[in-house]
C-alpha cells in the first residue's frame, strides 16, 4: 500500500506539549521539599524528569516522522522482548517502596511494565487487523491467549498495570468487533483473574479493607492525607507552591498522589481544567482513529486512547478513594522517567497516523 502523508494533528501536538510543560511545573512544586530533604537538592526530581522528557520528545519526533506501517515487523519482537523483561524483573528486579518493578542497567533503572503497554498495543493492532473479523469468537480467544502471558507476568508484582493492559486489550477487541455477548465472557474471565491475583497476596486483600475504612488503619494515612489536600484546596486552591500536605504529609507527593496536591494548590478549578485537557486529548485520539486510512492505524490510536483514558480514570479514582489504593501514575504529570518516555513515544505514533489521516489524497 502506498501511503501519502500530510501534516500531523496540530491540536494533539499542542495538548501533549502543554501537558508536558504543565507536568514539569507541577512536578517541581510537588517534589521540591522531598528532593531537598532526601537528596539536598530541591530540583533533584525535576532534573531527572527533564532528562526523560527530553528523550521522550526526541522519541516522539522520530516516531511521528516515520511511516507507522514500518512498525509491523517489530510487533512480535517487541512483545517477546516485553515478556523477557517482565520475567527478568521477577528474577532479579530492584525493589523500591516494597514493590519489585525495576530493572537496572548500570546507573540507569527503568520499569519494563511501561514498555509492555505500547508493546501490547502494537501486537494487538497487528494481529487483529489481520484476522477474519467475521469469526469473532476465534478472534477474541486468540487475542486473549496472546495477552494472558504478559498480564500474568506483570500482574505478579504490578496488578494495576496488568489491569490497564487487560483494559487496553478489551477496548481494541471491542472496537474491531462491537458485539456485546462475547464481552460478557471476558468480564467474567477478568473478574476471575482479579480474584486469583487478589488471593495470591494478603496485602491486596488488606487494601480492600483500608479502602472501606482508611481512618482505621495506619496504612490508610496516605489516602486520608490526600483527601485532606483535596478538601483544603477549595475552589481556587492555596496557590502554586503553597501546599502544606506535600511537606511530608502526603508520602511521595510527586508520584501517584500528585493529583491531590494539584487540587490543594490549584483548587477544584485547576483540577477541572486538567481533566478537561485529558478529555480533549482523548477526543483527538477518537478523531484520528476514526479517520485512519486502515484498521491497523485505527487500532493503534484506539489502543493509545485506551491506555491514557484508563490510566487517568484509575489514578483519579484512587486519589479520591473511589477504588482501593494502588500504584497508578497520572500520565505526563506524575514523576517517572520510564512512563513519560514511552508515553511520548506513543504520542509520536498517534501523530504518525494523523499525518496519513490528514492527507486528502491518501490511498
Amino acid at each position: 500500500m502506498h501511503t501519502k502523508y500530510g501534516k500531523a494533528d496540530s491540536v494533539l501536538l499542542v495538548i501533549v506539549l502543554f501537558l508536558a510543560v504543565f507536568g514539569m511545573v507541577v512536578l517541581y512544586s510537588m517534589s521540591a521539599y522531598n528532593g531537598r530533604v532526601r537528596f539536598g537538592d530541591s530540583a533533584y526530581y525535576f532534573k531527572k524528569q527533564l532528562l526523560a522528557l527530553t528523550l521522550g520528545l526526541a522519541a516522539m519526533y522520530v516516531v511521528a516522522c516515520m511511516d507507522y506501517h514500518t512498525l509491523l515487523r517489530f510487533a512480535v519482537p517487541a512483545y517477546l522482548l516485553s515478556l523477557a523483561l517482565s520475567g527478568a524483573v521477577l528474577l532479579f528486579g530492584d525493589t523500591y517502596n516494597g514493590s519489585q518493578r525495576w530493572l537496572s542497567i548500570g546507573p540507569l533503572s527503568f520499569q519494563p511494565s511501561e514498555f509492555a503497554k505500547p508493546a501490547v498495543i502494537l501486537l494487538l493492532a497487528y494481529a487483529v487487523s489481520r484476522m477474519d473479523q467475521k469469526k469473532s469468537g476465534r478472534m477474541i480467544a486468540a487475542v486473549m491467549l496472546m495477552v494472558l502471558p504478559i498480564i500474568g507476568l506483570v500482574g505478579t508484582n504490578n496488578l494495576s498495570t496488568a489491569v490497564i493492559i487487560l483494559g487496553i486489550a478489551v477496548l481494541m477487541i471491542f472496537i474491531s468487533n462491537p458485539r456485546y455477548l462475547p464481552f460478557l465472557w471476558i468480564l467474567l474471565a477478568g473478574t476471575g483473574f482479579l480474584g486469583i491475583f487478589l488471593s495470591l497476596e494478603s496485602y491486596r486483600l488488606e487494601r480492600l479493607a483500608i479502602w472501606r475504612n482508611p481512618e482505621q488503619y495506619e496504612k490508610g494515612f496516605q489516602t486520608m492525607q490526600g483527601l485532606y489536600a483535596i478538601g483544603s484546596g477549595g475552589l481556587f486552591g492555596r496557590g502554586l507552591g503553597n501546599s502544606l500536605q506535600k511537606l511530608g504529609f502526603v508520602p511521595e507527593a510527586q508520584n501517584d498522589m500528585i493529583f491531590s496536591v494539584i487540587c490543594e494548590e490549584l483548587g477544584l478549578f485547576g483540577a477541572a481544567l486538567l481533566m478537561l485537557l485529558f478529555l480533549l486529548l482523548i477526543w483527538r485520539f477518537m478523531v484520528i482513529a476514526t479517520h485512519a486510512p486502515d484498521l491497523f492505524g485505527s487500532l493503534l490510536v484506539a489502543g493509545i486512547m485506551g491506555h491514557i483514558a484508563i490510566q487517568v480514570i484509575l489514578n483519579i479514582a484512587v486519589v479520591t478513594n473511589t477504588i482501593p489504593n494502588t500504584g497508578i501514575t497520572l500520565p505526563f504529570i506524575s514523576y517517572g522517567g520510564t512512563s513519560v518516555l514511552f508515553l511520548l513515544a506513543e504520542m509520536g505514533l498517534a501523530l504518525s497516523v494523523s499525518r496519513c489521516s490528514a492527507c486528502p489524497g491518501r490511498q
